[in-house]
């Protein structure tokens, strides 16, 4: 791609975001939204194939809904109570069809559909951009009216986003397409303590990105895109498989991992707000995703299938790029968990 091309996506995708962080009025966190979705689009047809060219329609006709129903939504709450603030969401029709909204952008159950297809059909960094970074504006926008959502529907939600995500996962073989399942949970975890506790959520969002950019770091940097390329890849880049195992478990929250951290707090949170049902189906609904994170680590680790190359590992990790914030995102990612008491104390 064209280093100028390049560098103007980026900066739109950068700007877009960043104008809906900052931004208190509807049509200027509408207008955000938008310099994202045109930014990323370029991105997914980077390859220039058919199903890199059908991902990119499938997310532009998501994104594109998404965005009418919130300028629906910012206008019918205009309407009846004069705001155009994005605090003051005051009309419940308004407040419902925003959420729908923000459920589309988000890829969350029932509308998640979108995200494993677009995932699979593009490279892995514009993978890990999809995953992470397109998540930070729709949340803030679903952090400010939080107080306005439905109970009951973003509850439902989240636990449909929590069996989807872990249901989804047990049967592939892409490793893009566990990652956007797993995504698809944390959604859900995040989701549902937002309404009880939005300062949860952040942490959780910051846990999550830190999980899903080392993971995705590391898949780069070995070229791996499926279970079985990830098995041969132990005979050249041990070490970095065993971590990015780890981590995997750590996302699933396994203790005693940081990925513990966050849903050990959530569960606290659901509690102490008298959801012991609801807190009880997502632990168990948790254990999905710990499952395939648990397969991978069998097909890759605990077998080695027959290879006509020498078996000497590689221990030490050459890499002609000096990848110096990995560690720190690893060391994060795994060891987090002993200042999880004062979080709570905090909390």
């Amino acid at each position: 791609m064209n280093p100028l091309a390049s560098i103007i996506m980026s900066s739109t995708l950068i700007s877009g975001t960043l104008i809906t962080l900052i931004s208190s009025h509807w049509l200027m966190a509408w207008m955000g939204l938008e310099m994202n979705m045109f930014a990323i689009i370029p991105m997914i047809m980077k390859n220039n194939s058919p199903r890199a060219i059908e991902a990119a329609t499938k997310y532009f006709l998501i994104q594109a809904s998404a965005s009418m129903l919130l300028l629906m939504a910012a206008s019918l709450n205009f309407m009846y109570s004069g705001q155009w603030t994005l605090t003051e969401m005051n009309v419940s029709m308004a407040s419902l069809i925003m959420l729908i909204a923000m459920l589309m952008k988000l890829g969350m159950a029932p509308f998640h559909f979108w995200v494993p297809e677009v995932t699979q059909g593009t490279v892995l960094l514009t993978s890990l951009i999809i995953l992470t970074w397109q998540k930070l504006a729709p949340l803030a926008i679903l952090f400010q009216i939080a107080p306005s959502i439905n109970v009951n529907i973003i509850l439902t939600t989240a636990i449909l986003s929590i069996l989807i995500g872990g249901w989804g996962g047990l049967n592939q073989t892409q490793l893009r397409k566990i990652m956007a399942y797993s995504s698809i949970a944390h959604m859900g975890w995040m989701a549902a303590v937002m309404i009880y506790n939005p300062t949860l959520m952040l942490l959780n969002l910051l846990l999550y990105l830190i999980f899903t950019f080392s993971a995705f770091t590391i898949l780069i940097k070995c070229s791996s895109t499926s279970t079985s390329m990830l098995t041969m890849t132990w005979n050249s880049y041990p070490l970095m498989v065993s971590v990015l195992l780890i981590i995997l478990l750590s996302m699933g929250g396994l203790p005693p991992l940081t990925g513990f951290v966050p849903k050990w707090l959530i569960i606290y949170e659901l509690i102490k707000n008298t959801n012991i049902a609801m807190t009880l189906t997502m632990s168990i609904l948790a254990l999905l995703n710990l499952f395939f994170y648990l397969r991978l680590i069998y097909a890759s680790s605990l077998t080695l299938f027959p290879t006509s190359s020498n078996l000497k590992f590689k221990w030490k990790i050459n890499t002609p790029n000096k990848m110096y914030f990995l560690p720190t995102m690893v060391s994060i990612s795994l060891l987090f968990l002993p200042v999880s008491p004062m979080i709570l104390m905090l909390n």
